[in-house]
Formats: C-alpha cells, structure tokens, sequence
C-alpha cells in the first residue's frame, strides 16, 4: 500500500487524536464537578467549568468519558507500539537535546519545518502524557473499585493517596494541554496537519 508523500499524520492518529481531545475535556470538567463535591484540597473549581450539574451527573459523564478514553488509548498505544512509530518518532530522547531545543524553543529560534519529527522537547511532552494518561487511568481503578485493586491502592498510598495522585496527575495533564494549546497557536499549521492529515 502506497502511502501519499505529503501525509503527516495518518488518518488513524488524527481519529485517536481527535477522540481523546474530546475524551480528556470531558473527563476533566466532569472530574472537577466530582471535586467540588469534596473539596479536599480546600478551595472549589467555578461550577461554570465544571461538567454534570450535580455529583451524579459528573460521575455519569466522567464513567461514560472514561471508556472513550481508555478505548482510545488502547487504540492509540497499540498501533504505536505495533507499527514501531513509537520508537521511530519517540526515540531517542536525551537531556542534552532537550535542554538545547527548549533554550531554542524559548529564544523562538525552533524550527517547525518538518511536521514529521518531533523535537526534543515534544518527544519529552509526549511521552510525560501517556505516561501521565496511564497514571490517571490506574488511580481512578483505586478510586472506583477500591476493594478490588487493594495492591494498586495500597502503592498510592491508600485511597487518600490515590484520590491525591489522580487530581495531580489531572493537574499534570491540564498543564500539558495548555502548552500544547500555545505552541499550537505559534505555529498554526499543525492545527492544519491535523485535521487534513498533510
């Protein structure tokens, strides 16, 4: 099968893409709704931002988002690892080029001329949130089906810990995407890459 010389991202991955944006904006407002019903880090996220109304309705929202998520990662890493893309477009990744392409990131100096590779820094970004997606997914099993994973409760430090990891991990995420967002926004054409795929 040929595949089009001005392709940048296959149709697959802009699906995945596509899907989990929608997936993690509704995991994110729904769970802060689910927040605000405890409030355990003593201050409350404005309901405008929140998703579901009332605790059961954020709760419906964020169990419904989380089999969209899930599904989709499973998708996601699976064709990466089986294709060998994650590696190609992953690896390497090393401190030295990381800490050059963000001091040339911060002088603006960067190049974006090749929408195929990443850079260090977004090789760097990336892998932080599928590993920050995985985080999320096993601290919300301790916190949805406490009994039944009392080893993986018991390495978050308990449900406490659990309900702590899972909103820094939430945080973590939120920051990701609002970087992501910027860099998106200085250079606009990898908006276009991603929805036409070239």
């Amino acid at each position: 099968m040929r595949t089009d010389p001005r392709q940048i991202h296959p149709r697959w991955l802009r699906i995945t893409h596509w899907l989990n944006a929608v997936a993690v904006l509704a995991m994110i407002a729904s769970g802060w709704g689910i927040y605000n019903a405890t409030g355990f880090l003593g201050f409350q996220i404005p309901r405008s931002m929140t998703l579901g109304g009332w605790l059961g309705g954020a709760l419906l929202w964020h169990f419904a988002a989380m089999w969209l998520l899930v599904g989709n990662g499973v998708v996601y890493l699976a064709v990466n690892l089986l294709s060998g893309r994650l590696r190609r477009q992953f690896f390497p990744v090393t401190p030295r080029a990381v800490l050059h392409d963000l001091a040339a990131a911060l002088k603006g100096t960067l190049s974006h001329a090749d929408l195929r590779s990443y850079n260090s820094v977004q090789k760097l970004a990336y892998l932080f949130v599928m590993l920050d997606c995985i985080v999320l997914v096993l601290s919300g099993l301790v916190l949805w089906k406490s009994v039944q994973f009392p080893l993986l409760r018991e390495l978050m430090g308990g449900y406490e810990g659990a309900r702590r990891v899972h909103f820094f991990a939430m945080a973590g995420l939120c920051a990701f995407i609002a970087v992501h967002l910027a860099m998106v926004a200085l250079v606009p054409k990898t908006l276009l890459a991603m929805v036409r795929g070239r």
